[in-house]
């Protein structure tokens, strides 16, 4: 019915539309430009803070590799203090507290325990996890070490926590716990960032280990190869290639 309106009748129309819609028009387009604004002033604000951060970080690392240790744990706590929701800053506390794990192990178990249960990282969260169940054990606190190793799904971090496990079981004179968790180890997700080479050697020193006993010594000798009766006592076959160790263990 509109196309029969005059043109004064539907520019009247339009006029009173205006009067009763207009400023809600406008304080929409208000909001949305504030949002918008706002949006773009929150991501800036968020890349200098990262900037920052990046560059406090170089800072740390740089005096951890001269040796100063308390400027790396005074430039660390600033930016605790300014940065505390920068990866950054948790890379920072693994840093200094590698720096101190022999002398401050203490305030190096605080530092990993903060990047622990703060960093939003998972993998990095983990690290901070197996290095701060080490600290813990080389404290005598086993038991919360391994309290601490008991993940539900740790991924392709089991092999380093199997392994961890079983040096906390050496510590603790459990021989047969320790060649279970080594066992694990080797088999284990992630086993091939492990030393496999080292594993072996860890296994063949714990006691009642058996022996292993070279197939050509054992031919020239007139004797047959000794194979333990106990699986579970015999070392694992030799890896073909040896693994890297996976960083955090």
């Amino acid at each position: 019915m509109d196309d029969y309106l005059s043109d004064k009748e539907q520019v009247e129309r339009l006029r009173q539309w205006w009067r009763e819609n207009g400023w809600f028009l406008i304080g929409g387009v208000a909001l949305g430009g504030l949002a918008l604004y706002g949006y773009n002033q929150y991501f800036a604000y968020r890349d200098r803070q990262s900037e920052q951060a990046a560059a406090l970080y170089v800072t740390v690392k740089q005096e951890v590799d001269d040796g100063k240790t308390d400027d790396a744990t005074e430039r660390l706590a600033q930016m605790r203090s300014e940065f505390p929701d920068q990866a950054y800053t948790y890379q920072a506390a693994l840093l200094v507290a590698g720096a101190e794990v022999v002398s401050a192990p203490d305030a190096a178990a605080e530092k990993l325990r903060f990047a622990m249960d703060n960093s939003d990282d998972p993998e990095l969260a983990m690290i901070a996890r197996l290095r701060l169940a080490r600290v813990l054990a080389y404290r005598d606190q086993q038991q919360e070490a391994l309290a601490l190793l008991s993940v539900p799904e740790p991924g392709q971090f089991a092999g380093r926590i199997a392994e961890i496990r079983g040096d906390i079981h050496v510590a603790l004179g459990e021989t047969e716990a320790a060649r279970t968790a080594y066992l694990e180890a080797m088999v284990a997700p992630g086993a091939e960032l492990l030393d496999r080479s080292f594993l072996q050697m860890k296994l063949a020193d714990l006691p009642g280990a058996a022996p292993v006993v070279s197939p050509a010594a054992d031919a020239s000798a007139g004797a047959a190869p000794n194979v333990s009766a106990d699986p579970a006592a015999a070392p694992p076959p030799a890896p073909e290639a040896a693994g890297q160790p996976g960083e955090g263990a």
